[in-house]
């Protein structure tokens, strides 16, 4: 006699569904659900019936499983826990758990437990729960399962397979959206590629680890590779939504000078509803009817020319103007350019003899000024500045070295956060000049 969990025995109604010849226990894609028929009972009995029916039974295993540091529960620690439920439906619950091995009953301790098939049903729904939050492509929860998989040494082909078709069909969406050409269907694209890149990345790392293992199956490893082209593939996919908005971005129409574009009455008109936008064709409609061959584009223009720009070009005033002399050169407005903060620095900096910190040289009375002398640095050695006239090329024929440390420093300045390490020194000529 065959056992409730045995894989072999004969089901009439299974069999039925098959034609004459073909045995259920031959089929290879088969015999995994046939091996796991004790966990598919449980997910029957659980998931069988109405909404209202699995909501309660889910509520019911969820609450018993929940606590940790007492496992077993009385009857009565059952119904007070759960008082909130009808008695009859509570204790039929409990007994349809208790019949499918979810819920164990022990004799001696007159105690409930969650069976060993209840907690994998647990496992499995808190895992698909938790993902379902953030992870409305199914992605997250993917590759969490394979992660896990390949931390305990055991990488299912079946779950490789599941992620890589997930990643096609997200590949497969990303490029429809880019061939459409539409702005906002890239756009969301786009969003929807950030939604899923942690776990892109995530993936990849995963892959990375799966594909070193050397005990690996060939057709696990296949698919691990497979899989990481795919991931790189996305990854990729941010440069293409870019480079398609920028050619959108060429195009776009802009209304006036409103600083509005196309785009923008197009995602406004987005987010009406469709009361509102029905409501833009009152009174738009003319009554009566235009004669189909009258173009009243054409009339407006002819109308515009006949009534405007004829009376504008009459009164039209087209004779030069009388000659005038030039104004003299010394009646010319001239500005003269402020260098007093650059000579007075310059002359800071010439008196310098000994090496000062970079923080200590950029004192200045506001971060103006202090950004102004830390851009003028740059200007000391260079020959093609020291070649030129004027105050900047003073400055660089100082014979002062700069010296720049990769590390950032408070200067304990009110206006400057933080600023690079180093110091101004004089050059080896400079000193030997001193000293004689």
């Amino acid at each position: 006699m065959s056992g409730p969990n045995d894989t072999s025995f004969h089901d009439e109604r299974l069999q039925d569904v098959f034609r004459d010849g073909v045995v259920a226990e031959d089929l290879p894609s088969l015999f995994p659900l046939l091996r796991g028929r004790g966990l598919l009972r449980a997910f029957s009995a659980l998931f069988h019936g109405s909404e209202t029916q699995v909501l309660l039974r889910l509520l019911v295993l969820r609450t018993i499983g929940a606590r940790s540091h007492a496992t077993e529960w009385t009857p009565q620690e059952i119904r007070d826990q759960l008082a909130f439920v009808d008695p009859v439906k509570l204790e039929t619950v409990v007994q349809r758990l208790k019949d499918h091995d979810i819920l164990v009953y022990d004799g001696e301790t007159m105690r409930y437990r969650i069976g060993p098939v209840g907690r994998k049903a647990l496992g499995a729904l808190a895992a698909m729960l938790e993902f379902e939050r953030d992870d409305d492509d199914g992605l997250g929860y993917l590759t969490a399962q394979l992660a896990a998989g390949q931390a305990v040494g055991r990488v299912s082909v079946d779950e490789l397979g599941h992620l890589l078709s997930r990643l096609t069909e997200l590949k497969e969406d990303f490029d429809r959206a880019v061939l459409s050409g539409s702005e906002h269907r890239i756009r969301r694209a786009a969003e929807r590629l950030e939604s899923v890149w942690t776990w892109v990345e995530k993936g990849t790392d995963v892959v990375a680890s799966i594909t070193r293992q050397e005990e690996l199956e060939p057709a696990a490893h296949r698919l691990a590779q497979a899989v990481g082209r795919a991931q790189s593939s996305l990854l990729r996919q941010a440069g293409v939504f870019q480079r398609e908005l920028n050619k959108i971005d060429q195009h776009r129409v802009h209304l006036g000078r409103t600083g509005l574009s196309s785009s923008d009455l197009v995602g406004w008109l987005r987010a009406q509803d469709i009361d509102t936008l029905s409501a833009f064709e009152d009174g738009q409609l003319l009554l009566p009817l235009p004669a189909p061959f009258l173009h009243d584009q054409i009339a407006l223009d002819v109308a515009e020319y006949e009534l405007l720009e004829r009376e504008r070009l009459a009164a039209e005033v087209t004779t030069l103007p009388s000659a005038e002399a030039p104004p003299e050169t010394a009646e010319l407005p001239t500005s003269e350019e402020d260098l007093r903060h650059l000579e007075a620095w310059h002359a800071e900096l010439a008196a310098l003899v000994a090496p000062r910190e970079l923080s200590e040289t950029l004192i200045g009375d506001d971060y103006a000024l202090s950004a102004y002398r830390l851009s003028l640095l740059g200007l000391l050695g260079d020959p093609e500045s020291a070649a030129l006239e004027g105050g900047t090329a003073d400055l660089a024929r100082l014979p002062l070295a700069l010296e720049i440390e990769p590390r950032l420093i408070d200067p304990d300045l009110p206006h400057i956060a933080l600023v690079s390490a180093g110091r101004l020194r004089p050059r080896d000529g400079a000193k030997d000049t001193t000293d004689a």
